[in-house]
């Protein structure tokens, strides 16, 4: 019998891509849900990308519910903690964002010591990296830096990663076990959507495609391909060098503008926005959108990862940021979301 890996979050954008790589390299994966009515839908995506899905298993599980996780480690050699919340719209009770990513990850590293598994690979996000720091801080940011809750201000999602991670070393550390935890800390996960279902990271494309967008923000994206984030959860799993790191994953800084721009010569006949649209109307239009107030503290300010670690880790180059927005793109379209 192949080792079985526990992966949270099968049915997120990431997931998906961590499943299939797991499955390609031969692993049994038992995934989590919150709702097992989503197993076959989950199973034909799966197969459809060209997983052998004789090996994939599906369990119940709650980021905010302590059932279920013990039994859910039966026989779990590896334990890839992919779930947590991602939105776009910031909820008005920071908790509704905070508490999910945090106690999900205490239960799930919980579980996961008692049952002694042999690695630990937790998704976290620059988002726990980048953030509430001067603009003088020096670029680009990497493993040894850490958002500061305490700085510039920050929204409640970049405070759920940060807590989330925190929280996981502590545990690891506490148990004597920090050098059985890697942590991917990718920047904004672009490339190829598996289903219908676009998510929350390919949205952004989708609105430059579908016109939605009338003038593109001066926001810049630290672009990532999912295909090289799956590629690197595979990859800590296993390499004794990767335990008790972090790796920052971001290959290019593109704004949004960039991102129309790259986009427009290959999608002609699509709304893709010409215009960049000038910080001072995005404030005047912040005072009604809180949405927008939220992240008002990113406009214009790149954040560049050092994604050193991480290419090592590969040992190869990473898809280009480029290449990552045009198989957004280009699976947008072959799902018929635009």
């Amino acid at each position: 019998m192949s080792d079985r890996v526990l992966l949270t979050g099968i049915s997120g954008f990431l997931g998906g891509h961590v499943a299939l790589s797991l499955l390609n390299a031969g692993y049994t994966v038992r995934g989590s849900l919150r709702n097992l009515a989503r197993a076959d839908q989950v199973r034909d995506t799966l197969h459809r990308a060209g997983a052998e899905t004789g090996r994939l298993e599906f369990v119940t599980l709650d980021l905010l519910s302590d059932r279920g996780w013990d039994e859910a480690m039966a026989g779990v050699r590896y334990l890839q903690h992919t779930a947590s919340p991602f939105v776009l719209n910031i909820p008005r009770d920071r908790m509704e964002l905070i508490r999910p990513a945090v106690e999900g990850t205490e239960r799930a590293l919980a579980a996961a010591l008692r049952a002694d598994v042999e690695r630990i690979v937790l998704t976290s996000s620059m988002a726990a990296i980048a953030y509430g720091h001067d603009k003088t801080h020096p670029m680009p940011f990497t493993a040894a830096d850490w958002t500061d809750l305490e700085g510039r201000p920050i929204n409640a999602y970049i405070e759920s990663k940060t807590r989330a991670e925190r929280r996981a070393w502590q545990i690891m550390e506490a148990a004597g076990r920090g050098g059985d935890l890697a942590v991917i800390n990718p920047g904004g996960i672009f490339g190829p959507v598996l289903e219908e279902d676009p998510g929350t990271s390919a949205l952004l494309v989708l609105r430059l495609l579908n016109g939605s967008v009338p003038a593109a923000p001066r926001i810049p994206m630290t672009v990532i391909d999912v295909r090289d984030v799956a590629a690197a959860h595979l990859a800590a799993m296993t390499a004794p060098e990767a335990g008790g790191r972090r790796f920052p994953m971001g290959v290019d800084t593109l704004f949004l503008k960039q991102a129309a721009d790259l986009l427009r010569p290959h999608y002609p006949d699509h709304r893709i926005p010409r215009l960049e649209m000038p910080d001072w109307v995005v404030r005047l239009y912040a005072l009604f959108d809180r949405d927008v107030r939220d992240n008002l503290g990113e406009l214009g300010y790149a954040k560049p990862l050092d994604s050193t670690p991480a290419v090592a880790l590969l040992g190869r180059p990473l898809i280009s940021g480029p290449d990552a927005i045009l198989a957004t793109a280009e699976s947008l379209v072959a799902h018929w979301l635009v």
